[in-house]
């Protein structure tokens, strides 16, 4: 009898915990935000119960929510901010918007892409360039 898997009733935060920036990173938003959710390294994670690929999983951090809509990058910080609530809502909610949405991101692929470069980064946390087809 095959079973059917438990429905989620909490977001995942997923993020790369090969990446020393990341991983402090990620353990700075459970500490200082508290945000109601599951925080998971991908090298750990379901991906394909959450919907993810490893190598989006690696590009960027992901915020699933319990129906398993996946945000990504710039716009899954904004839904971590909304989530912790409190004074951080408001900034998670002008990072959607436009035109500090797009700002956000840019940002965010700038901080991504040089991971290795930040406080904490060793040449592990490195973004492999992505694959053309």
């Amino acid at each position: 009898m095959r079973t059917r898997p438990v429905p989620r009733t909490r977001p995942v935060l997923v993020f790369d915990g090969d990446c020393g920036f990341c991983t402090t990173s990620a353990r700075f938003a459970e500490r200082r935000l508290r945000p109601d959710c599951d925080l998971v390294p991908w090298q750990f994670a379901d991906l394909d119960a959450l919907g993810v690929t490893p190598e989006r999983a690696g590009h960027e951090v992901l915020w699933v929510t319990p129906p398993g809509r996946v945000y990504g990058g710039a716009e899954a910080v904004a839904k971590l901010l909304l989530d912790a609530g409190g004074g951080w809502a408001p900034l998670g909610a002008l990072l959607l918007l436009p035109p500090i949405r797009w700002a956000a991101h840019a940002v965010y692929r700038l901080i991504a892409d040089n991971r290795h470069r930040m406080p904490g980064g060793t040449a592990a946390c490195a973004v492999p360039p992505r694959r053309t087809p």
